[in-house]
């Protein structure tokens, strides 16, 4: 089941980011780094601000309806969001506050809503492992920002018209998904529920908005520091790094962390080891050899995507930011999930000021002497303190497995791939195009051949078996 619902998250995900690949390639040509820069800055407040919004239902949709016991959080949480809807006038006094301006500020508050609402609407139906509904509306949403972002290029490519654009994406998205997970949904408020919604939740939600505010420290500080434009230049390399690596990631890992909760409830300890285990090897043979590759290709890849105006930037930061995305996966996608299977909700709070002071502090020292490549060291060195934060706090929560002998096999193989890569590309002189195909395809087929050879996530084993199941429906048609 979780190689499948992996599969399918992934499918979903690598669609999405190749649409937002187009998508980041069209505005980087079309709107200027100014214009653009606004939209991110914009679109960074919003994510935050989401976060804040949706937090408190995460652990409540996790815990309760991931059970698969006929438990129905629905109304809660759609009341309570309601609720929480109400801090939007807050939230745009803070936008102003962050350098905003007030169309801007009152676009991204706009944005914040509809994006909180589409994750809620998601995770319901994660919790209930319907991986091709998640497909569906990952997939509506991507191309509905790409499309209502060219229309707005050619109409009014300003920042914030495409602020309003994505507004329209996500509400698009959860009317797509709207039946699938609220259908006979009512609202029911109760005062004492919500309180202990808000208590569970608050050390969550706390954290998430804070580790969010971490994810955007550089840019806001760029952008006062250095300006708007040089925000917009960092910040699509940054885009462009994680769109890239962080949609396998959260692929599997919107796959196992619902089954760790199922596995956990119906079987203990043992047996959510032993699922964590094979989970950790996933999760890291999927992340690394995705960062160590998009590093080594990262200039040729900038010089395809983005607009001649970031190209300079994104070069310099990309490679940067692609081994920083290894340890927040690392962090946020397994190490996280010691937190929530053993309740201590406390420790995200713990774990993500440690990121955010260290973000804040290397970002104010480097940016104010490195500019935006300062702004990726900062990034990579706070990531790295968070990832050893987690490790450290994860001994005292849920111990999640970590299989030392069979990551090793994994980075190994990471590493042999990354000198081939390296190797080839030295000697190899065609267009952008032809060499971010032609290096990739080399990647691709390097790590498989290693990964056969040490057995990277029962490769062998998972490959034959489906070349049985293949060779039997196979020979049942024949016979039909």
């Amino acid at each position: 089941m979780l190689i499948g619902q992996t599969s399918i998250n992934l499918t979903a995900n690598i669609l999405s980011a190749a649409l937002g690949l187009l998508s980041v390639s069209i505005f980087t040509r079309v709107f200027s780094p100014h214009d653009y820069g606004v939209y991110l800055l914009g679109f960074g407040f919003a994510a935050v601000i989401s976060v804040f919004l949706v937090g408190w239902f995460r652990n409540l949709i996790l815990s309760g309806q991931a059970r698969n016991d006929g438990t129905d959080v629905r109304g809660l949480v759609i009341s309570g969001y309601l609720i929480c809807c109400l801090s939007a006038p807050i939230a745009y006094g803070v936008g102003r506050l962050v350098g905003l301006d007030p169309a801007a500020a009152f676009a991204a508050v706009a944005l914040a809503v509809a994006i909180g609402l589409f994750e809620l609407t998601q995770d319901l139906v994660r919790a209930r492992l319907m991986a091709l509904s998640v497909m569906k509306a990952t997939l509506v949403r991507a191309v509905a920002v790409l499309g209502f972002g060219a229309v707005v290029a050619l109409v009014s490519p300003t920042g914030v018209t495409l602020l309003l654009s994505s507004v329209l994406a996500y509400l698009l998205a959860v009317l797509v998904q709207s039946r699938t997970a609220w259908r006979g949904t009512s609202l029911a408020f109760d005062r004492r529920d919500f309180a202990a919604m808000v208590t569970a939740g608050l050390p969550l939600t706390v954290s998430l908005t804070l580790l969010a505010i971490s994810s955007v420290t550089d840019r806001f500080m760029i952008a006062n520091l250095v300006g708007a434009a040089d925000a917009g230049r960092y910040v699509a390399s940054l885009d462009l790094v994680r769109q890239t690596l962080m949609m396998p990631a959260m692929s599997a890992a919107a796959a196992f962390f619902p089954l760790a909760v199922q596995i956990h409830a119906s079987k203990g300890d043992a047996a959510t080891n032993s699922h964590l285990s094979k989970c950790a090897e996933l999760l890291f043979s999927i992340t690394l050899p995705a960062g160590l590759g998009f590093a080594v290709i990262a200039g040729h890849v900038a010089n395809v995507v983005l607009g001649t105006d970031f190209r300079e930037t994104a070069t310099q930061v990309m490679p940067i930011i692609a081994i920083a995305v290894i340890f927040q996966v690392l962090t946020q996608q397994y190490l996280h999930a010691s937190f929530l299977l053993s309740g201590r909700n406390s420790f995200y709070l713990i774990n993500t000021v440690s990121i955010i002071a260290a973000n804040v502090i290397l970002s104010y020292l480097l940016v104010s002497h490195y500019g935006t490549v300062g702004a990726a060291w900062a990034r990579l060195g706070a990531d790295i303190i968070g990832f050893a934060g987690a490790l450290v706090l994860s001994r005292f929560a849920f111990k999640v497995p970590l299989p030392l002998g069979r990551l090793g096999l994994v980075m190994i193989a990471g590493l042999g791939m990354t000198v081939t890569v390296m190797a080839i590309g030295r000697n190899l002189h065609v267009p952008d195009l032809a060499a971010c195909a032609v290096l990739a395809v080399a990647g691709v087929a390097s790590y498989a051949a290693m990964c056969w050879l040490f057995d990277i996530a029962g490769i062998r084993g998972r490959l034959k078996a489906g070349v049985a199941v293949f060779r039997t429906k196979f020979a049942n048609n024949s016979i039909g």
